[in-house]
C-alpha cells in the first residue's frame, strides 16, 4: 500500500470549482438515504454518493458533508435506509435536496424492517445497520451492514450528471449484440 499524501494547497493545480465540476462529469444513480434519527425524528436527504464495499459481509458506503443539517440525524441513527430511485422518481429526489421543509411530508414511504424509512416505489433498497463513520476532508463517510435489500426489475435508473436529472435512457433497448459482420 502507498503512504497517504499530505494535505496541502501546493499540491493542487485547479480550483474547487474545477474540481467540481470535473467529477460531475461521472454519471451516476440518485439515492435517497433515509433514517429515524434516536429522538425519533426522520431524516433524509437526496445523495449520489453510494457505493458497494463488500459482499461478504454486505456493506455498503455513501458520504454527507459535516455542515449538512441532517448530520446530528444519521450519527444517531442505528439504521438507515438506501434508497435507489427510479426515472418516475425525479421530483422525489428533488423534494429531498431542498432545504427548509419536512422533506418527508407527502412523500411516499412506510417503516422497512430495520425501522428506517423505506421510500415506496424505489429502484432498490438497502436497509443497512450503522457500521462505521470515518471523518475524511469535509464528509462523513457512513458505512452500514446490509440487513435487508430488495429490487425492482425492469424500472429505469434516476440518473444524474453534469448537474442533471436524466429520465429517459432509452432502456428498453435491446443490448448490443457487438460488431456488425
Amino acid at each position: 500500500m502507498s503512504q497517504p499524501q499530505s494535505d496541502t494547497a501546493s499540491q493542487t493545480t485547479f480550483t474547487p470549482e474545477e474540481y467540481r465540476a470535473a467529477l460531475g462529469q461521472f454519471a451516476t444513480g440518485v439515492t435517497v438515504v433515509t433514517a429515524r434519527a434516536a429522538d425519533g425524528s426522520l431524516v433524509g436527504l437526496t445523495a449520489n454518493s453510494f457505493n458497494s464495499v463488500s459482499l461478504d459481509p454486505p456493506l455498503v458506503l455513501w458520504s454527507l458533508a459535516k455542515q449538512s443539517g441532517s448530520m446530528p440525524g444519521f450519527l444517531s441513527a442505528s439504521h438507515y435506509a438506501i434508497n435507489v430511485l427510479g426515472a418516475d422518481q425525479r421530483q422525489l429526489a428533488e423534494r429531498f435536496a431542498r432545504k427548509g421543509i419536512d422533506r418527508f411530508d407527502g412523500a411516499p414511504w412506510k417503516p422497512g424492517l430495520t425501522g428506517a424509512p423505506v421510500i415506496d416505489g424505489a429502484v432498490a433498497v438497502f436497509e443497512c445497520e450503522q457500521r462505521s463513520q470515518h471523518d475524511e476532508g469535509d464528509h462523513v463517510i457512513f458505512v452500514g451492514r446490509v440487513m435487508h435489500c430488495r429490487r425492482r426489475v425492469g424500472v429505469p435508473p434516476l440518473v444524474y450528471q453534469g448537474g442533471r436529472f436524466f429520465t429517459d435512457l432509452n432502456w428498453s433497448a435491446p443490448p448490443h449484440s457487438g460488431p456488425a459482420a
